[in-house]
This record gives structure tokens, sequence and C-alpha cells, in this order.
């Protein structure tokens, strides 16, 4: 416990030195940038979105001209982040790609957030390797490809894009950079809660210590959480009930695993931020150690991977699943037919590769 303590203080010191230096960097590029944007990852979650508005609120600060670009849909419950000022300065390239072509052809900054690498943005991936601007890479994954990327900014021990961003702004304003307004520090706030699962995975001494923070700076932590988990409809509580009551099998390893067809979101007029969860509720049985959720997309089933202690979900969905994450909370894509012949295919996919990971693992 004391050997860990002490990890964490050398790397929270290791990361304010290197914050430091990043937070001066990323000045000087934004003083020399007129327009700016910020672009993040395909099916953007909450730390995606609050880390893009926190962002995007800061360098408004500074002066600078700033549209977020979201390469597909917003879940629709995901969209009280947005004010209407917010929403008029979001750009989804796929429904208005024209648009964000205009906008990222005028910018002279572009700043990549809560991704490792830029073919995390699908359809923007080739228009943003082509861009002549300097790119900003701000993320918590591992291995970042920072090759593709002016200003490498990636820290593995914090919890989300919006706590990493959350405490580069710190040292910025403390320099006279800008400030972080109540807008910025809500969205923020939501972004870490919402890839911590409120705080049940990937929460480090930091984290708790940005939540104080702002709280105390007057952000309505009650109001955050009843937006996230209780604001859904009664489809997605009816979906979840059929999961658990005829889809959920748990294997002799000790994973659990659930599938969700497209005629299931057809059934259930599932949205894509409805399913946002599942994957964690089979932890609550004592002897699983490693949740596995599949939904089905067009060509391929996204995968969502969650562990306990002990277990590694990143090495399983990095090594399956054609994805990665962080050693808890992973994810991925299963392909058909390259992967799995059908889609009917996918509960035996899952065994045999449980088995196999399990196998290689003793």
């Amino acid at each position: 416990m004391q050997y860990n303590l002490y990890f964490c203080i050398l790397e929270f010191l290791k990361m304010t030195l290197n914050l430091s230096n990043n937070a001066a960097l990323l000045g000087r590029m934004a003083a020399s940038s007129g327009r700016i944007a910020t672009i993040t990852h395909t099916h953007p979650d909450g730390d995606a979105i609050g880390s893009s508005l926190g962002m995007m609120y800061w360098l408004e600060s500074l002066g600078k001209d700033v549209r977020c670009i979201f390469p597909d849909a917003i879940s629709s419950t995901l969209t009280f982040m947005f004010d209407a000022d917010a929403a008029s300065k979001c750009i989804v390239f796929a429904n208005a790609a024209d648009a964000a072509r205009q906008w990222l052809d005028s910018c002279d900054l572009l700043v990549i957030l809560d991704l490792n690498s830029l073919s995390r943005t699908a359809v923007l991936e080739e228009i943003l390797k082509a861009h002549k601007a300097p790119k900003v890479l701000i993320d918590h994954h591992l291995n970042p490809a920072s090759e593709q990327f002016s200003l490498t900014i990636s820290e593995t021990q914090i919890s989300s894009a919006s706590e990493l961003i959350y405490w580069l702004l710190k040292e910025a304003t403390g320099n006279g950079l800008g400030q972080i307004s109540l807008k910025a520090a809500k969205a923020l706030m939501t972004g870490m809660t919402t890839d911590t699962n409120n705080f049940a995975n990937s929460t480090f001494p930091s984290t708790l210590e940005m939540a104080s923070q702002l709280l105390a700076a007057g952000v309505d932590r009650d109001s955050i959480v009843e937006s996230i988990n209780w604001q859904y409809g009664e489809n997605r509580l009816r979906a979840l009930g059929m999961l658990l009551d005829s889809r959920l099998t748990v294997t002799r390893e000790g994973v659990a695993y659930m599938v969700l067809y497209k005629e299931d979101l057809e059934r259930f007029a599932l949205g894509d931020g409805d399913t946002e969860g599942f994957v964690n509720m089979p932890l609550a049985i004592g002897k699983v150690r490693m949740s596995i959720f599949l939904k089905e997309d067009s060509g391929h089933f996204r995968v969502s991977v969650r562990s306990k202690k002990g277990t590694s979900a990143q090495k399983y969905a990095s090594v399956y699943c054609h994805g990665g994450g962080h050693e808890n909370a992973a994810g991925g894509k299963v392909y058909f037919p390259q992967d799995l012949a059908k889609q009917q295919d996918a509960p035996a996919f899952i065994e045999k590769t449980v088995k196999e990971y399990f196998d290689e693992s003793k």
C-alpha cells in the first residue's frame, strides 16, 4: 500500500513537470493560430465530448475561433452536454461533410483528443493526415502514434482525456494563458465522470483531486450524474432485462458475455448511447473476472471489454478484437466474414478466444 502511494506521488510529480512544458508549448502554438479545430474519435463518448468542449472554451478565452469536429453522430443520451452556443460550434462530419471540410481547410491548428492514432477518426483519417497545419495530440491511451503529430501530450496514468486537459489547462491558466470557465469545468467533470464510470475504474489520486477542485469551483456534480444515469427511456431497461435473462453466458473461465444483434436494436428502438454501461453489469457476479459485450453494427460487432484487477481487458481487446484501451476497460471490433463467418457465430467466437486467452495466460 505504501509503495503504491509513493508510486502514485512520483507519477503525478513527473506528469506535472511534463504538463508545465507541454502547457507552454500548447500556449505558444495557440497564440500563433487564428482558426482552430478540435477533433476526436468515431462514436464520441462522454470523455471525447467533454474534452472537446473543455478545450474549445479555453481556446475561446484566448480569443480564438474554434469548432469541434466529430466524425459521426453524437448519442442523444449525451446531448445534455451542449447548450445552444456549444451546439452551434460543433460539426458532425457524417451530417455536414462540406461544412467540416471548409472549416478544417481554414484552420492553422488541429487539436486531436482522446485517441492514440488518426485511424480512430475513421472518415476523417485521410483528411487529417494530408492537412498541413500543426497537429497536437492530447490523450491518455497506450501507444500513441507520435509520428502523426507535431506535439504529443500523452499520459496513461490518468483517468481520462478530460482529466489530462484539466491539469494541462491549470498549468496554462496559472501562467496567464486564458481561463477555465465554469462551462469548461462542467464539461471536463462530465467527461471524467463518464470515463471512470462514476469513479468505478481508472481512478487515480489526481482524479479525486480534480473532482474536489471542480466541486469547490461550483460544478454541480449531482446534476451531471443525474443527466448521465437517470434520463434513459424505458426501452433501455427492457433491453437490458432481455439480455440478462436470455443472453448472458458465463464461461468456465469466469468470463461473462452478451451479444446484441441488429434485430434487437430495432425491436427495442435502441439509440447509440442506450447500451452504455451494459458491459459493466455482469461484473457484479463474484466469479466473473471479465465481461464482454458485443453490439452488431454494419459489417462488424462493436466490442466492449471490462475486467476486474488481475485480468487484462486491454490484452484481450488488442489480441482478438483489433482494439485496445486501458488495463481494465477496453474495446474494439470483430468483423464478419473476416473474423467470423456470420453474425450468429459471435458466441462461438467468444468461447474460442476466451479459452485461448486464458490458456495462454497460465
